[in-house]
């Protein structure tokens, strides 16, 4: 699903369901340190790798790998364990901690790839308060790409996915949200590279604000000034 930056600018939602790692905030440097050791050990070309590693599940990255005698669950652990201790330069994305607090607790989600315990360390990390709604990597038998993830966030705020507005960076999560049916807006913030997108693009949350209107729907629009 596809819709063009004025049209996401006319609609109203019931809820807004956010990627965690490139979305809300900045922990490519502290992922990228642990993934390259593990990439190493196993004899992988380390910068083709760390490509790869992006908006997926530990596990899913690592059995995407196909490595003889690697257990994908025991590794994925270690990845765990690994980033839960090094959340060194963890980061909020500009403007993102003052664009949660406008929001309604019970009108906005996590829907992140990565563990429940790493979720809640980063986000401590980077001054983010956890939202009462979290979709971890536990939550899912099937990660991104995979709908599945956001269809359980906006059930677990009880309104359809199609009234939500998902917040992506990642090309596995932007078709996650696409397949789920929901609108998507493209954080870009973190990348080096342009990413080639019919989805609104912002780099930051500082150009936007977001309205609650008398139903209790929430629309966005561009700051002015």
């Amino acid at each position: 699903m596809s819709i063009s930056a004025p049209a996401i600018f006319a609609r109203r939602y019931r809820a807004f369901l956010f990627d965690m790692d490139g979305t809300l905030l900045n922990s490519i440097a502290a992922a990228e340190r642990v993934w390259s050791i593990w990439a190493a050990r196993h004899g992988l070309d380390v910068a083709a790798f760390l490509a790869t590693i992006h908006g997926a599940r530990a596990i899913d990255t690592i059995t995407r790998q196909a490595l003889p005698g690697v257990d994908p669950e025991v590794e994925a652990q270690w990845i765990t364990e690994a980033e839960i201790k090094d959340v060194e330069g963890v980061v909020a994305i500009p403007g993102a901690v003052e664009f949660l607090k406008g929001l309604p607790g019970d009108q906005w989600a996590l829907v992140t790839s990565a563990p429940r315990e790493l979720a809640l360390r980063r986000l401590l990390a980077a001054g983010i308060s956890p939202p009462s709604v979290l979709v971890t990597a536990e939550d899912v038998a099937v990660g991104k790409p995979d709908p599945a993830c956001y269809v359980l966030g906006a059930q677990r705020l009880g309104v359809p996915v199609q009234d939500c507005l998902v917040f992506e960076d990642a090309t596995v999560g932007i078709r996650a949200g696409e397949a789920a049916g929901a609108d998507v807006v493209v954080v870009t913030s973190t990348h080096l590279k342009p990413m080639h997108t019919s989805h609104l693009s912002i780099d930051g949350y500082g150009q936007l604000q977001v309205r609650r209107d008398d139903g209790g729907l929430l629309s966005i629009s561009n700051r002015v000034g």
